[in-house]
């Protein structure tokens, strides 16, 4: 199954034509449970919940990927800003942004569209 027979019109819009949801809209910007978010689409593990933190800015936050291998970037010039996109690195969807203001121990803030997320709990 592709990713247009498994996402909704809007999560598609989302993830493959580099849209952005509401901040504050996704359920799983107040997830506190341990587990994993996958990606929507092809369900690779992109995070933990242990590096899940409240940045306050309305979209789901990390401060690293689950690994190294499965985010790629790419500098995002659109709405007149410069940005570093991050997008699935096995169904190149795009996920959301990194910026270089989160916690320790990285630094950084991975500011990710909850809607390309899917949250699996730990037993």
């Amino acid at each position: 199954m592709n990713c247009k027979e498994k996402l909704t019109p809007f999560e598609y819009h989302i993830m493959f034509d580099h849209g952005t949801e509401p901040p504050f809209t996704s359920p799983l910007y107040t997830e506190k449970r341990n587990g994993i978010y996958q990606c929507k689409c092809c369900n690779t593990p992109l995070f933990s919940s242990e590096a899940k933190f409240d940045s306050g800015t309305g979209w789901p936050s990390f401060y690293a990927p689950i690994a190294e291998d499965v985010i790629e970037e790419e500098i995002d010039t659109s709405h007149g800003m410069v940005r570093t996109e991050v997008h699935c690195a096995k169904c190149r969807g795009h996920l959301g942004h990194v910026f270089p203001d989160g916690p320790p121990p990285t630094g950084l803030r991975y500011c990710i569209n909850g809607v390309c997320l899917k949250f699996v709990p730990h037993a």
